[in-house]
Parts: structure tokens; sequence; C-alpha cells
């Protein structure tokens, strides 16, 4: 089955806070309101380097995933 790279959630729980799902590794949530990053994925030493160089780039992806599927609504 094939998984979307991002996905939009949102909990009643949280009100008022939405987030972006990255669904490759490495699997992260991201709060679009506020920036901050819950990872779910244990990181080695040797995997932190590499991933980096790619953090920046996976963080710019989502938001702009976020931004246009909300421009979808409007």
């Amino acid at each position: 089955m094939d998984v979307p790279k991002f996905l939009i959630a949102d909990s009643s729980e949280l009100e008022n806070t939405i987030f972006v799902l990255h669904t490759a590794y490495p699997r992260f949530l991201i709060n679009v309101i506020n920036d901050e990053i819950h990872w779910m994925e244990e990181f080695e030493k040797e995997d932190r380097e590499e991933l980096e160089s790619q953090i920046t780039q996976l963080i710019s992806e989502a938001l702009s995933y976020y931004d246009k599927e909300i421009k979808n609504f409007e």
C-alpha cells in the first residue's frame, strides 16, 4: 500500500493545534503553529550526523505541504 509522504493531523484534545506527520524515515510530527517537532525514531550517533543535513529540507517540505493543502480548502 502506498502511503503519502505527509499527512495533516489534529486532535480534539489539543484545540487550535495542527500537525504535519512525515510518514517516511525519519518519521516525525511537526506542530505547524509553533514548529515543535516530535521524532518517532531513535537515532544512533552516526545517524544524527547524516540526518542533520536532511532535517532542514524535510521541515521545509512539511510546512510547504501544509500551506499547499490549506490553500486547496480556500
